[in-house]
């Protein structure tokens, strides 16, 4: 089960994660938290196992039907088992949209790939750097459920 992150948004532990999810420079990881903090319509969960943090999930409902992912992050020593996979399940389950939206680097595309998520290429969005939008969308027949 997700686990609201908001009010621990201080915790290292909490900031480490995001680190992973941001440029990680104090600055930026101190920005990405205060976004949290200051915008409502932001949510930060987080999935722990065994009492640990082990991952978290940002995002916000981006239409009726719609939630884009802002930030998504493993624990390196916790990665390629399934807990990245999971939190987008749990996700899922909980609101049910219609489209799920994210937006990476190349470092994570084959991620949202193995998850379902069609990829498109932005371009390089910053010099030498390409970025990604990933689209999951309901298969037709659940729609219509």
């Amino acid at each position: 089960m997700l686990k609201n992150l908001k009010p621990r948004l201080q915790e290292p532990e909490v900031q480490e994660l995001l680190s992973y999810a941001v440029f990680p420079d104090p600055d930026q990881v101190n920005e990405t938290v205060q976004q949290y903090v200051k915008q409502s319509n932001l949510f930060l969960t987080g999935y722990e196992d065994e009492e640990q943090l082990v991952g978290l999930i940002g995002y916000e409902h981006t239409g009726a039907s719609e939630i884009t992912i802002r930030h998504i992050a493993v624990l390196p020593e916790n990665r390629f088992k399934n807990y990245g996979r999971g939190m987008i399940s749990q996700l899922l389950a909980e609101y049910n949209p219609d489209t799920l939206i994210a937006e990476t680097d190349q470092e994570a595309v084959e991620f949202y790939r193995n998850t379902g998520f069609v990829v498109y290429s932005l371009g390089e969005l910053f010099p030498g750097v390409e970025r990604f939008r990933c689209v999951l969308e309901k298969e037709d027949d659940e729609q219509d459920v």
